[in-house]
């Protein structure tokens, strides 16, 4: 039976959008559900995704933004996901270890294997039982972030990443790709320019499958 599922992508792929709603039909369901975030899910976690997400933020270099994402990954794992795993909930996560070998190691250029091994730190080893993988292109993804940034008040915009130039994003874009080809009993890649509804039924069943198995 797998519990720990993750939630990957790029910017406006619509992977915490169907998180939330596949999360809902799970506890509709009668099963114990843990629907989380990163960087966020918990105070600490929180307090680090306003430095990190919002671009009025100080140039942040890409050693301290790895660093950042890594405390608050460390502290979500100590206060959120290993307790939830050990009350034998199921755990949604939005983004995970994934996300810092795609923005920080294929993004900014950072070294894979130094952030493999900070992972592996940070984590305690702890790895998904299955991640989704919205793939989306950066051209789609960006103009629905951005619409969505639109409609936000000022202060809660998280724009810090819709920001940054195409080709940032077709690097984060094919380094998930890349990740899903040399793990693929883990990743799932998902067609996300299908439409909401298509894309939850296939998820839903494919949630099933793995909590039953």
């Amino acid at each position: 039976m797998d519990r720990f599922f993750t939630f990957e992508g790029i910017e406006g792929c619509g992977k915490t959008t169907q998180m939330r709603m596949a999360g809902d039909y799970l506890k509709s369901r009668g099963l114990m559900v843990t629907v989380t975030e990163e960087p966020g899910g918990s105070g600490f976690g929180r307090k680090i995704r306003d430095i990190l997400l919002n671009k009025s933020s100080e140039d942040i270099c890409a050693e301290a933004e790895l660093l950042l994402f890594l405390s608050a990954r460390a502290q979500h794992v100590k206060d959120v996901i290993k307790p939830a795993l050990l009350r034998e909930e199921i755990v949604l996560c939005d983004r995970f270890s994934d996300a810092t070998l795609a923005y920080q190691g294929f993004g900014r250029g950072l070294n894979i294997e130094t952030i493999h091994a900070m992972n592996a730190f940070a984590t305690t080893a702890l790895k998904p039982d299955k991640t989704f993988l919205f793939d989306l292109s950066p051209e789609m993804g960006l103009k629905r972030a951005l619409s969505r940034i639109s409609q936000r008040d000022h202060f809660l915009k998280e724009d810090r990443f819709e920001q940054e130039q195409i080709q940032f994003h077709e690097r984060v874009r094919e380094g998930y790709l890349s990740l899903a080809k040399m793990d693929p009993d883990r990743f799932i890649i998902i067609d996300a320019s299908d439409g909401i509804n298509a894309i939850q039924e296939q998820l839903r069943s494919l949630l099933l499958s793995f909590v039953n198995g």
